[in-house]
């Protein structure tokens, strides 16, 4: 330890709080890092495909991963950079195969190289559907088309990527979160939002329909305020899918960035914490809106963190991170935004819980806000320092050396390929 270190835990004893417990806390919890940052949510089908249902990066820094080996050495290399022990979340069009199946005839085999890799790296996987970027999906209606053979189509997609998800978990050893979400809606006001709302919960109902182990696999549903194509009316609203998870008995997914700007999110936890029995959370930063830029320590994230901590959720809540930002170095924005989780909850667990609950049990208000705002003070980087270390990961300038240095590499890379993300 550091002499740095043992002052400031000195200073947080003072306050109640112990350092070494909280470093103990962080390290266990793993954080779901997003594959579609490193490609521009491209992925690898091998074959055509328009990206729709809102999904857009903007900028083409130079250093795209154009295969999955590249995607998986880029993950590798921001992995280095991140203390702990993560995982990694894929979307259906990330299959690693020479064979190019429809989304209805996707399976496991197409997807063992992530999982040999998985294993090899002491990594967990995690999966989603992928409803978008597909000529069956050009309505912006998947699971609620008024075309039966279009929405069985998607459903034959879901079931599959469920039983890949499950299979994924028994050979990991880790539960795989295969997270639902959908672009339907409607860009001018519909008429008939009923029989939309019907169809996608018949569709969801026939896709869930086969009962897989939880220890393998966690069914969650992702809502939305709108997209681009859907601004008049999203099926899979917040209250729709709310109402679905209570009753289906499936984790709520929560996107920071699928609500109303004036929304806090993390005000939301402890509210369907109630009523559901897993939560999953996206971690964003909408800047207007859903824009997915990357995760920076604003009061947003603190506030997140802090309720997650507060109200004794982590158990019952997996984290994940979306955004993609194209602009900037890709495996930059995957290590600033797993970092940035990290640090958010590492100030969480360091604040003197017991003295605000206190005063606020006594409805000493006054107190609260006293504690709260001196708490800020606290030598919080002295701990998240000396966590890197333990780690052997760098922090601070060292850190931003490492970055700019994998970034030349990927950015000019020589041989028979063209640079990556140039050309490409």
């Amino acid at each position: 330890m550091t002499r740095i270190y043992d002052l400031a835990r000195a200073e947080f004893a003072d306050w109640g709080v112990d350092t070494e417990t909280a470093l103990t806390a962080l390290a266990a919890i793993p954080i779901s890092v997003h594959c579609w940052q490193g490609d521009d949510v491209g992925g690898f089908e091998q074959r055509s495909g328009t990206s729709g249902g809102g999904i857009q990066a903007t900028g083409n820094h130079p250093g795209r991963a154009r295969n999955p080996d590249e995607l998986r050495a880029d993950l590798e290399f921001s992995f280095a950079q991140i203390p702990g022990k993560h995982r990694v979340n894929l979307h259906a069009f990330y299959l690693d195969t020479d064979q190019t199946p429809d989304r209805d005839q996707i399976e496991y085999q197409h997807f063992t190289p992530w999982v040999d890799w998985a294993r090899d790296k002491g990594l967990g996987l995690d999966f989603n559907p992928t409803f978008f970027a597909h000529p069956k999906a050009d309505d912006n209606l998947t699971l609620s088309h008024p075309n039966a053979g279009i929405r069985d189509f998607w459903i034959e997609h879901g079931r599959r990527c469920r039983e890949i998800a499950a299979r994924i978990g028994q050979e990991l050893g880790s539960a795989v979160v295969n997270n639902i979400w959908v672009p339907d809606g409607s860009k001018d006001t519909p008429v008939d939002r009923m029989a939309a709302r019907q169809r996608l919960e018949s569709s969801l109902d026939a896709m869930l329909a086969q009962p897989l182990p939880r220890s393998q696999m966690l069914d969650a549903v992702e809502s939305k305020l709108f997209g681009i194509g859907v601004e008049s009316m999203t099926v899979g609203s917040h209250e729709f899918y709310l109402g679905y998870a209570i009753r289906k008995n499936v984790a709520l997914c929560l996107d920071m960035g699928h609500f109303h700007p004036t929304e806090s999110v993390a005000d939301k936890l402890s509210a369907v914490a109630l009523s559901v029995p897993d939560i999953l959370l996206h971690v964003s930063r909408p800047v207007r809106w859903d824009s997915d830029h990357v995760v920076v320590l604003n009061d947003d994230l603190l506030a997140m963190a802090q309720e997650l901590v507060f109200a004794d959720l982590l158990h019952r809540t997996r984290i994940g991170l979306d955004f993609f930002d194209a602009t900037i170095s890709r495996t930059a924005a995957w290590v600033i935004g797993v970092r940035n989780m990290q640090k958010a909850l590492l100030r969480a667990f360091l604040l003197p819980q017991a003295l605000l609950k206190k005063a606020e049990d006594q409805l000493d208000f006054t107190s609260r806000l006293i504690l709260s705002e001196e708490a800020r003070d606290l030598p919080f980087a002295a701990v998240w320092s000396e966590f890197c270390a333990r780690a052997e990961v760098p922090s601070g300038q060292t850190l931003c050396a490492e970055l700019n240095r994998y970034q030349t590499e990927v950015s000019n890379r020589a041989g028979t390929k063209p640079l990556r993300g140039i050309g490409t």
